[in-house]
């Protein structure tokens, strides 16, 4: 081949454009290609409310140096504590730098005591998130939760996979670890399967999640801006409602961001120990969901029936009280049937509780981390039985609470009865028993014939009732779980 210096520079084939236009496009797009193949390292931050968690706060803080991924800060936001919290917390205050396979990372802890805070948790988690705004996520760790070492890497990676996410929660058990009495395990078994139900649940409706949870969940700082913005808040987190979490959780839905479950990340919270402990915390919750669902305006906090994050809550209040009726007629008539001998066993009865245990069952082995004392709490029945009934307790008072407008601290009841103190968790057991007797007493004065005219109509629709809750069962013991594990 001939050359002709002479000639256009385009004619050869190694021939390019050496004008200064040109090496600077050049050198823009090369920058640009560079830019694009690094994945940019959002900035994180951990926020601890703890309140008198002196037992437990050195466990979570050491769970979080653990992590694969380390946050680039930790908020341990403590508030009305009369414990050592703030002492053993010290103790990690300060910078640490830890090596991990991906390289050398570094988190420096903070360690605030704002004292006493008529805000409680709401205002701790506030004090934290203005601390911590400038980072591009927080994270809400309660003061007895422990996650999983990839718990963070998993929800990050997640978050900023896709920028119409503005919160991700994990996936909780409850830690049943060092439970000392066997009422303690009684409680925490039923606690877990009623977790666990409600975690698959919110996985197979496509991981959207009706409650980012506090105990650990991801947020997105944009989506709470956003928030503040569209309801005129001065903060994320509102005291207004009895479930912050909950309500921040419909804020962030209704500003046009999604709220999900993950599949993989999980975290060990605290269970409560004591039947006082449970009934005021299953009672705070009933009744501030209550509050959220029911219409027209009560305090502050607008309701919203119809909103999709609350589509869950009415399923499981409806399920409550077909609960309440069929085991209050189902017991009645028995006792109505002995009492006049007009009782006849059929086998078909055994049916419903042989499905329950099924479907007990199958949540169960659904357990990531499930174990004997979840399958026995499952296939004995009476176990998982009576822990419904202690749940019927709390919704029946909750709705009372709620219906009676009484205005009541429900934060500071659950705190009263974790000290132990308190006696409102024998409330529905002492109605019950009057209501079972006073019922007693009518119908010992009823004639002969009315007595059977009610059990030859009463049966029946018990029948039916029972029919439907037992196919319903069905239904979702064959629900394909998809591989997930809660």
């Amino acid at each position: 081949m001939s050359y002709d210096p002479s000639g256009p520079m385009d004619r050869h084939p190694l021939a390019f454009d050496a004008s200064p236009e040109a090496l600077h496009r050049a050198l823009g797009a090369a920058v640009e290609e560079v830019a694009g193949s690094i994945k940019p390292r959002a900035t994180v931050a951990c926020v601890v409310p703890s309140y008198n968690e002196a037992e437990t706060i050195a466990s979570v803080l050491d769970s979080l140096l653990v992590q694969t991924r380390l946050p680039d800060v930790i908020h341990v936001v403590v508030n009305n504590t009369t414990d050592e919290t703030v002492e053993i917390a010290s103790h990690y205050a300060g910078q640490h730098v830890l090596d991990r396979p991906e390289g050398t990372q570094l988190v420096e802890i903070f360690v605030h005591d704002i004292g006493e805070n008529p805000d409680k948790k709401v205002g701790a988690l506030n004090y934290g998130f203005f601390l911590a705004e400038g980072c591009d996520y927080i994270i809400g760790v309660d003061g007895d939760t422990t996650p999983e070492p990839t718990a963070i890497k998993d929800l990050v990676d997640e978050i900023m996979s896709d920028d119409r996410i503005g919160g991700i929660s994990a996936i909780y058990s409850i830690d049943d670890s060092a439970l000392p009495t066997a009422m303690s395990r009684f409680l925490t078994a039923g606690q877990r399967a009623q977790f666990a139900a409600f975690n698959m649940q919110n996985l197979l409706r496509g991981r959207n999640m009706a409650v980012l949870g506090g105990q650990f969940s991801i947020f997105s700082t944009q989506a709470l801006r956003d928030v503040m913005t569209l309801t005129h808040q001065r903060a994320p987190w509102v005291k207004d409602s009895e479930v912050e979490d909950s309500l921040l959780s419909l804020q962030i839905k209704s500003a046009g961001y999604l709220t999900k479950i993950s599949a993989t990340a999980r975290a060990h919270v605290g269970g409560m120990n004591t039947l006082r402990a449970l009934d005021a915390q299953q009672v705070k919750w009933n009744f501030g969901a209550i509050e959220l669902m029911w219409p027209g305006q009560r305090g502050d906090t607008k309701g919203q029936p119809f909103h999709p994050n609350l589509r869950l809550r009415w399923f499981e209040h409806l399920s409550m009280v077909l609960n309440i009726i069929t085991r209050g007629m189902f017991f009645s008539l028995l006792l109505a049937s002995l009492s006049i001998d007009a009782f006849v066993f059929s086998p078909w009865w055994l049916i419903p509780p042989a499905v329950a245990i099924l479907l007990n069952y199958r949540v169960a082995r659904s357990m990531h981390y499930g174990h004997r004392r979840d399958i026995l709490f499952a296939v004995l029945l009476f176990p998982a039985e009576i822990y419904m009934w202690i749940r019927i307790g709390h919704f029946v008072r909750a709705w009372t609470k709620f219906a009676s407008r009484k205005q009541t601290d429900n934060w500071a009841a659950q705190a009263k009865a974790e000290r132990g103190s308190g006696n409102s968790y024998l409330y529905p057991f002492a109605i019950a028993l009057l209501v079972f007797a006073a019922a007693a007493a009518a119908w010992m004065q009823l004639p002969i014939g009315l007595k059977s005219d009610v059990l030859s109509v009463g049966w029946p629709i018990l029948g039916v009732i029972t029919v439907s809750q037992t196919f319903w069962m069905g239904i979702k013991i064959l629900r394909n779980y998809r591989g997930y594990t809660v």
